[in-house]
């Protein structure tokens, strides 16, 4: 078929680090070229989309609307805005994480947050998972913005929020509740903002876990590219498969598939 939509990941597929994947700008040319409607999902929050907007122009060359970027930053504050508690939270992260929780009108809470936030902090200390810990077990809702244990650099596979939230639920006996890919929370906001219908869009990634498991577990087709993550000799214990395995977004044609 021909998909009417996408809903592309970052690390891994369109960069790699500070490296370029030369085939992934490519592919988001051909989207442009053709006015097919895309959405760049990401599960980093390190990074405001103004800044990954800015990434994406210095490392890639490539031109794109901040409308187009969602980050999982974005996706957790639509999440606790819908809650409605009061708008109070601990966070662990980077400038990604607190610009878009602070800016949406929520204050810092060492002591009794309503919400325990927690992304990739590149800063981490024992303090600052002895506070969330403790704030936890206060009754502080957890929120995890993304399940990824590791993400893909130029150095190679290094930690990723994931391994947080580990320490912390394993520290608190309580579970986070995840919004990043591949939960159902990141892609119905998604999609809501592509305005395309699940059954036409594609999800495309480097991570079987993330951006793959979340076409599969809500629905909708999923391209898998080798460029970073999931490697070939990984999806042979892994299923179910993708709709669709290719080395490279240099072999991916925006006609019938």
């Amino acid at each position: 078929m021909t998909y009417k939509g996408y809903l592309i990941d970052l690390d891994g597929t369109i960069y790699r680090g500070s490296e370029r994947i030369p085939a992934g700008e490519d592919f988001v040319r051909r989207l442009q070229e053709r006015e097919i409607p895309h959405l760049f999902v990401t599960n980093n929050t390190t990074r405001t989309p103004e800044a990954v907007q800015q990434v994406l122009k210095e490392l890639c060359c490539l031109d794109v609307p901040v409308a187009q970027i969602y980050t999982a930053s974005l996706a957790s504050v639509d999440y606790m805005n819908e809650l409605g508690k009061e708008k109070t939270a601990y966070v662990i992260g980077e400038e990604g994480l607190k610009t878009a929780i602070w800016e949406a009108g929520y204050v810092e809470d060492t002591e009794n947050p309503a919400y325990v936030v927690v992304g990739l902090d590149w800063n981490v200390t024992y303090e600052k998972l002895a506070t969330a810990t403790l704030a936890i077990q206060k009754g502080a809702t957890f929120i995890g913005t993304n399940p990824d244990l590791n993400i893909p650099t130029e150095r190679g596979l290094l930690p990723g929020a994931g391994a947080l939230l580990a320490f912390l639920e394993a520290a608190t006996r309580v579970k986070p509740v995840i919004i990043g890919k591949p939960q159902r929370i990141i892609m119905d906001k998604a999609l809501e903002r592509l305005g395309i219908d699940k059954s036409e869009a594609m999800v495309v990634g480097d991570n079987y876990l993330t951006d793959i498991r979340a076409g599969l577990d809500n629905g909708m087709d999923s391209l898998l590219v080798l460029t970073g993550f999931t490697s070939r000799e990984d999806l042979v214990h892994l299923t179910p498969k993708p709709t669709y395995i290719i080395e490279s977004l240099a072999e991916w044609s925006l006609d019938e598939n």
